[in-house]
């Protein structure tokens, strides 16, 4: 299986803001833009992998600012780090001016989705090859978020946690 880089599996998408899409205030819905980060990150991850991929949990968002009817917003969803048949996918969410078209982030995200077979069992998935220095943090960090949901889930010891120790010091 080759490894891949994760411009190779990224995903760019762009929706506009209408009317059925927004709250009494004229703001985007959140369950709206977590929709569509689950299906730019559930791209991302089908592209690195090439298998049908499933959502396993949605790790982290942060809405940093409300995103307003008529707003253009792009998504960009890229893998982070890749395990033995789960990808961590970091989305990060641009609302573009219509009047400069300058892009302001404005929220961000990280979920997580697991490579299955016809029968959903997991299957093996590429190693990531991160290149620039945003992705080697990325995919560092991604160890870290990993080893504190095992140890959350009960399915990881704490001290069996290395990249979480070397955080606190020895």
């Amino acid at each position: 299986m080759k490894a891949k880089t994760p411009k190779e599996s990224q995903t760019v998408m762009t929706e506009i803001v209408l009317p059925n899409d927004t709250n009494t205030l004229g703001n985007l819905m959140g369950g709206r833009l977590l929709h569509w980060m689950d299906i730019a990150a559930a791209i991302a991850a089908h592209r690195h992998c090439r298998r049908i991929v499933v959502t396993a949990s949605v790790n982290n968002v942060s809405f940093g600012q409300p995103i307003k009817l008529g707003d253009v917003v792009t998504l960009e969803a890229k893998i982070s780090r890749a395990f033995t048949s789960s990808m961590e996918v970091y989305i990060d969410v641009f609302v573009e001016d219509f009047r400069s078209g300058n892009r302001i982030k404005c929220n961000s995200a990280i979920y997580t989705f697991v490579a299955v077979d016809q029968i959903g069992k997991p299957i093996e998935v590429p190693e990531l090859l991160p290149e620039t220095n945003e992705e080697k943090e990325r995919f560092d960090a991604a160890l870290r978020r990993k080893q504190l949901s095992l140890i959350l889930a009960g399915k990881m010891k704490p001290e069996e946690a290395t990249e979480l120790k070397a955080l606190f010091g020895k």
